[in-house]
């Protein structure tokens, strides 16, 4: 068999298990509704939980920043990427949550890939909880260090590993808010273990910034702590609407970060349009609370539609945008994927590996985008037999 057929052959056994994903051309229409090939379908798939991505307000800073600035940084941020819209961003986000500094990364998964080996290397030790995003994953990985994995949520579990580590520096690393089950991480728990075993602690706030806490400040407003062991690591490209990540926290450990996370020396960040848009965003974000309290109230009724609707699925816990409805195999969540679809309604069915085997899911993601009448149409779609 030549090398090109041995990989037909494993396109062919994603084809047999039910893996292989599809990609769809898109357009944002208004609000939820997206142009999927030519056809309009009310979008539940998308990150744009605030519904920021179309903001007037957000898509006017763009445009007047690509008008002054142009459409590329051209260099690294520490060639000469780094503008004075990049500057102010930095310093606006630190502002916001309460933290002496912020960084700017062009995506969350170069952030986090960069962030972990910055953090620690050989003859240190890095705690991930078994869910964790694959940008975490990744970066453990590449760190070198000693990985330890504990069963998700299990704090009892990672106090005996940690306990028991020897390692020169020790990291725990966990997403804030578990973006294919939605549950919240213990973070003053996990704050206790960190100071309790002299831990640094990384939280991914990709789906907590902007949404939790009153001020939609994120995890650490949600839960009322602060500390320097504490770097926050949020995407701005979900809640915010736009694209990147920040890390945040310590400013020694923002300072190091700059300095030593190879996915920031070497790639090319942003274009000033970018961190325009996100300078207004950060400003609705604080400005027009409404939006979390439409997410809440889309979140509250979904799930009281189908608490007693065994025959639908189980809707994991989650007071989050990210509502998923287990299925199990894999089969059957395409298939109920297709029938909403037919429906014209977008939600994705989540499979291996992205979860276990056997919990194959619809990820239902709400947005403030959606309207009263856009959740009674999925309610009704969901529980309709076909």
């Amino acid at each position: 068999m030549s090398v090109l057929d041995s990989l037909s052959e494993e396109l062919s056994a994603l084809d047999s298990a039910k893996l292989l994903r599809v990609r769809r051309t898109v357009q944002a229409v208004a609000g939820a509704t997206l142009r999927v090939d030519g056809r309009d379908m009310l979008a539940f798939c998308g990150n744009d939980y605030l519904g920021l991505s179309q903001h007037p307000a957000v898509v006017e800073a763009a445009q007047q920043a690509a008008a002054r600035w142009g459409v590329g940084a051209t260099a690294s941020p520490l060639v000469c990427g780094h503008s004075a819209s990049h500057e102010a961003l930095e310093a606006e986000l630190a502002q916001f949550l309460g933290l002496p500094r912020a960084l700017y990364f062009a995506s969350g998964f170069t952030a986090n890939v960069g962030l972990v080996p910055t953090l620690v290397g050989r003859g240190d030790a890095v705690f991930c909880d078994a869910l964790n995003h694959a940008s975490l994953i990744d970066g453990a990985r590449l760190s070198r260090a000693q990985i330890a994995v504990y069963p998700h949520a299990d704090l009892e579990s990672l106090g005996r590993q940690l306990q028991a580590s020897t390692a020169r520096r020790k990291l725990i690393v966990t997403d804030a808010v578990f973006s294919m089950d939605g549950d919240i991480a213990a973070l003053p728990q996990l704050l206790r273990l960190a100071e309790q075993y002299d831990a640094l602690l990384l939280v991914d706030d990709a789906h907590g910034f902007g949404v939790l806490g009153a001020g939609g400040r994120g995890i650490a407003e949600h839960w009322g702590v602060q500390s320097p062991r504490l770097i926050l690591m949020g995407t701005l490209s979900k809640a915010a609407g736009s694209a990147g990540a920040f890390v945040a926290g310590d400013a020694r450990v923002v300072e190091l970060v700059m300095q030593r996370a190879r996915s920031y020396i070497f790639a090319t960040t942003s274009p000033a349009m970018v961190t325009e848009a996100l300078r207004a965003s950060l400003r609705v974000i604080q400005t027009e609370g409404w939006r979390r309290q439409r997410l809440q109230s889309h979140a509250a009724r979904l799930r009281a539609a189908l608490a007693d609707r065994t025959d639908v699925g189980k809707l994991l816990p989650s007071i989050t945008p990210i509502q998923p409805l287990l299925i199990g195999e894999n089969a059957q969540a395409l298939e109920r994927m297709a029938r909403l679809w037919e429906q014209g309604i977008w939600v994705p069915a989540i499979r291996p590996p992205t979860v276990p085997a056997g919990t194959a899911r619809l990820r239902i993601s709400l947005s403030a985008a959606h309207s009263d009448a856009d959740m009674e149409r999925l309610i009704a779609a969901l529980v309709t037999k076909v």
